[in-house]
């Protein structure tokens, strides 16, 4: 990671490393101590994936990762960057996207139409008692995953934390109306936090090195390193 951010005019060859004023910039904040992981665990009522674990531990507890960095752990536990304040409870609760799509494609099916009332504010009475249970179902979705990036453009990184997908990636892409979809890359049908963070070492340390090569003059270009 020191060699990546040791040339700071050429971060911008990966994305999320340089945004306005800000960007990973391919700094790591501090591992956690196995104390602060302890509690956080305890706090949530979850045990994390040992791959991530060690991540938190060993690497750090947050910064530079794919998109736009990973989310620090704490922002998980006090509300920030998109966590709820019922945080603990829907973390220890089976992640089961499938299931509980259905039950949303079947409720949106039954939206409440004016037409079948007889006056607005039984529709209204209807339709907000309806809309509610669209937000229940809609949260109920991410139960049992931690948001651990984003993507941008409203598209998250979810680590699943508990149920039968404990370990693996998943992506929320209901910005576009898409759901939750497992992690697939460069052939596999899954993808763990480990394989999800060194992929994107992979991919950007070539980048940055070509880039590096080229600002001095040397051979080697940003298109043939992607």
């Amino acid at each position: 990671m020191l060699a990546l951010r040791s040339t700071p005019e050429v971060m911008d060859q990966v994305f999320g490393a340089v945004w306005l004023d800000g960007g990973h910039r391919f700094e790591l904040a501090p591992p956690l101590t196995e104390a602060e992981l302890a509690r956080a665990e305890e706090r949530l009522n979850v045990t994390f994936p040992a791959d991530y674990r060690s991540f938190l531990l060993e690497v750090g507890a947050s910064g530079a990762g794919p998109d736009y960095g990973v989310f620090p752990l704490s922002a998980q536990l006090t509300g920030e960057r998109g966590a709820a304040p019922d945080e603990a409870p829907r973390l220890a609760r089976p992640f089961r996207p499938g299931p509980v799509q259905e039950l949303l494609d079947e409720h949106e099916e039954n939206e409440p139409r004016r037409e079948a009332y007889a006056d607005d504010e039984t529709f209204w009475r209807s339709w907000h008692a309806w809309d509610a249970r669209w937000d229940e179902l809609d949260a109920e979705l991410t139960w049992g995953s931690l948001t651990v990036s984003h993507q941008g453009c409203g598209y998250y990184s979810l680590l699943v934390v508990t149920g039968e997908e404990r370990g693996l990636m998943w992506e929320d892409v209901r910005a576009i109306g898409e759901g939750l979809v497992r992690m697939r890359r460069r052939g596999a049908d899954r993808l763990t936090f480990a394989e999800w963070y060194l992929g994107w070492l992979d991919w950007a340390e070539p980048r940055i090195k070509a880039a590096q090569r080229a600002a001095a003059g040397r051979p080697g270009d940003v298109s043939g390193a992607a």
